[in-house]
């Protein structure tokens, strides 16, 4: 499985390591033509201001919303995704709601179908303030969603690349592979 993750900025290191562990092969993208021939993507935390300004910057904004395949979005992924900004996701997403840099912190969640929960490190993280009717949520914390899945797509709130637990990275993989029987 080739799996692209946007590399403009933010998180993507830590991403394509997980990805590679997991058996994928993690292909760095810059540019609307390194979207082609992929079989999901990953849009990972950093800044949302950001991520969007170098995505129009790089043609990358369209060339995202027209991807077909399966996508992660985590942390300022989330918001990249949201109704606000490429309107991809059905969600309402505030920016920061946690707090600033000082105010991140760990949790565990319980993921939906799992007994042991699952670390999530939240760094200035988004909060989703709305889902729409077609949004599953796969973990809460404090009564909050902070993992969904709507469709292709699945969002975090948190960063489940910066800890050893793979099954966020593994739910994303086993969308990846039932899209590509699907298409086969």
């Amino acid at each position: 499985m080739k799996i692209g993750v946007l590399a403009v900025q933010g998180n993507f290191r830590e991403h394509a390591a997980m990805l590679r562990r997991l058996g994928a092969e993690p292909v760095e993208v810059r540019k609307p033509d390194e979207l082609r021939g992929l079989d999901g993507l990953v849009i990972p935390g950093g800044e949302s201001t950001t991520f969007m300004r170098l995505m129009r910057l790089y043609g990358l904004e369209e060339a995202v919303r027209g991807f077909e395949r399966p996508v992660l979005g985590t942390c300022a992924g989330l918001i990249v995704l949201d109704r606000a900004h490429l309107g991809l996701l059905d969600v309402d997403v505030a920016r920061n709601a946690y707090g600033r840099q000082v105010a991140s912190f760990e949790a565990d969640l319980e993921l939906a179908g799992e007994d042991e929960p699952l670390r999530g490190v939240f760094i200035r993280a988004p909060r989703v303030e709305h889902a729409g009717e077609g949004v599953e949520v796969l973990a809460e914390l404090d009564g909050e969603p902070v993992l969904l899945r709507q469709g292709r797509f699945l969002a975090a709130t948190f960063h489940p690349e910066l800890t050893d637990d793979t099954r966020v990275h593994e739910l994303f993989l086993d969308a990846v592979r039932e899209a590509s029987l699907v298409r086969t």
